[in-house]
């Protein structure tokens, strides 16, 4: 590893169904009378930051930040990437680590320095929201491991939260391979018909009474990056574990047992 250089007819009746349930927001937006509506949205929730967590101690992959991907670090290629994102106002690392700190600040990144105490991205990203000097409506949390992320999906996931003010958290998903239906490290999701976060898990859900993968369904494999209303990240360190929660092992279903709604884009 190399440090830091230079740093059939039902299953097309089902997915229209899900692809409807996704995009459900977004058309009703649109119905309600374009230019006005945008100028109001725009205003909502206006200032976005992104913020990519990278650590250096992970257990599963030490030092993983800094691995060479064709002569630049993996951080350096995810903060690149995120920086293409039309919504973003500013772009900071966090970290625990100052070797990824160094390397960061080696090829322009702005960093700040995070607690060892942090157990997820969510409660570094709060961390950080309270040292920055500007204010900021919108969170967004962008893995470090993320390298070829897209920036239109930062883009859609922070548009979905402008969107929808009665949810406090935004987040993306995809299709899910035959072959990970049963991954336990490929997260599912199901939403609702507004396109509205159900719930999470390692498991398969929808589970057919059959045991099986059912080729004709869209089962939805969730993306590792999310948006939040900067308000709600204050509290969110605050809210104590939930049982569902502390069972799959996915942060994300605290804001669901907590009554929070949650934006899911495809």
């Amino acid at each position: 590893m190399s440090m830091c250089s230079s740093c059939s007819s039902g299953s097309s009746s089902t997915k229209s169904w899900i692809v409807h349930g996704i995009v459900a927001g977004a058309a009703v937006a649109a119905a309600i009378g374009g230019g006005a509506y945008l100028v109001r949205y725009r205003k909502f929730r206006a200032r976005v930051v992104g913020i990519i967590p990278a650590r250096y101690a992970s257990s599963r992959f030490e030092g993983k930040p800094l691995v060479n991907i064709l002569g630049k670090p993996m951080i350096q290629r995810t903060w690149e990437r995120a920086k293409l994102a039309t919504t973003l106002d500013h772009i900071v690392v966090a970290t625990d680590d100052e070797r990824i700190a160094e390397c960061c600040r080696g090829f322009g990144s702005d960093v700040v320095m995070t607690s060892e105490s942090c157990r997820n991205g969510t409660e570094r990203c709060h961390e950080v929201l309270q040292k920055l000097d500007k204010k900021y409506d919108v969170v967004v949390n962008i893995q470090g491991d993320e390298p070829l992320i897209e920036p239109e999906i930062i883009d859609g996931i922070v548009r979905s939260l402008q969107l929808a003010p009665d949810a406090v958290f935004s987040t993306a998903v995809t299709s899910l391979k035959p072959e990970d239906a049963f991954d336990p490290n490929r997260v599912k999701c199901v939403v609702d018909n507004q396109g509205y976060a159900i719930y999470f898990s390692r498991g398969l859900i929808p589970y057919s009474k059959s045991g099986k993968v059912n080729p004709q369904f869209p089962y939805m494999l969730h993306l590792g990056i999310q948006s939040y209303d900067a308000k709600f990240l204050k509290i969110y360190p605050e809210l104590q574990p939930t049982p569902l929660q502390l069972e799959e092992d996915l942060e994300q279903l605290k804001v669901l047992e907590n009554g929070y709604k949650m934006k899911v884009i495809l």
